[in-house]
């Protein structure tokens, strides 16, 4: 009797954990998708990838979620390169449609972008969550004196190369993926140092945006799989709930936050913006 007493008990507990557990998904796909409004608007009205919010709201829900300290800014990075390739998609296809897009030098920058992001995720996986989160804060505040002083790329007379083109490219490959984001930022003003005007850098980003998250995120979901103390509902380090909750809400705010930019005034919320980012890189560094 008294065994079969603790098998109940047992039960019970186990019952009990699996519908915690039910429930912790739920609200990490309701808060996700609740995010995935945010990073659509906010990428749409500011011309900014969705990584620059993802990552480090990510960051934080997985930490309140009890997710190992060590996983926390790897799957938040891995998660938001996951939803990045879905936005760039439709991104591209409306640059592709004003003629905006320069195919030649998409494809020109593309190996050294892949080989890049495929490092990127290595890179990531090898350093400590800590040198990870360090290196996410000093780009938030990169991009936020950016926007307070409203800095923008300068014109160049620099000489392209096919070398140069692949150094720059693998470079900036190497560095979305370890920060999580599409590139647009790193991209844009290379190519308007190069003298191409600012709309076809803009498209050329945003097509570029394309193989770095998928390549980003093949890798960053290969190297998860033996990865251990993993969430349910992981595909290695991507977590899956997530990655649903942003992309179902941010691929339909993202075009209003276009529509949005040409109607307010997007220059003086950028300086609203990097106040927001200056919080998230606090945020970041005391979580």
């Amino acid at each position: 009797m008294l065994i079969g007493a603790r098998s109940v008990a047992q039960g019970i507990k186990l019952s009990i954990g699996q519908y915690n557990q039910g429930n912790e998904v739920i609200e990490v796909f309701f808060a996700s998708a609740l995010l995935g409004i945010v990073a659509g608007l906010t990428a749409g009205l500011f011309g900014i990838g969705g990584g620059l919010v993802i990552v480090p709201v990510l960051a934080v829900l997985f930490s309140e979620q009890g997710f190992p300290a060590e996983l926390v800014m790897v799957m938040s990075v891995a998660t938001s390169l996951a939803t990045i390739i879905f936005t760039s998609l439709s991104s591209v296809l409306a640059h592709h449609r004003l003629g905006s897009v320069l195919w030649d030098k998409v494809f020109g920058l593309g190996p050294g972008i892949m080989i890049g992001a495929a490092a990127g995720a290595v890179v990531a996986d090898f350093i400590s969550a800590d040198v990870l989160r360090f290196i996410f804060v000093i780009f938030l505040l990169y991009v936020g004196v950016q926007m307070a002083f409203q800095l923008k790329p300068k014109t160049g007379e620099i000489k392209q190369s096919k070398g140069l083109d692949f150094g720059v490219a693998g470079t900036i490959g190497l560095m979305s993926s370890i920060l999580g984001i599409g590139g647009g930022t790193l991209i844009v003003p290379f190519l308007v140092y190069c003298q191409y005007s600012m709309r076809n850098a803009v498209a050329i980003a945003s097509a570029c945006g394309l193989p770095i998250a998928v390549a980003g995120s093949v890798s960053y979901a290969v190297l998860g799989l033996n990865a251990f103390q993993l969430p349910e509902w992981s595909l290695g380090y991507i977590y899956v709930p997530s990655f649903l909750g942003i992309v179902l809400t941010s691929i339909y705010t993202a075009p209003i936050g276009a529509k949005l930019a040409h109607k307010l005034p997007a220059e003086n919320l950028k300086r609203y913006f990097s106040l927001l980012l200056f919080v998230m890189a606090a945020k970041l560094t005391f979580y």
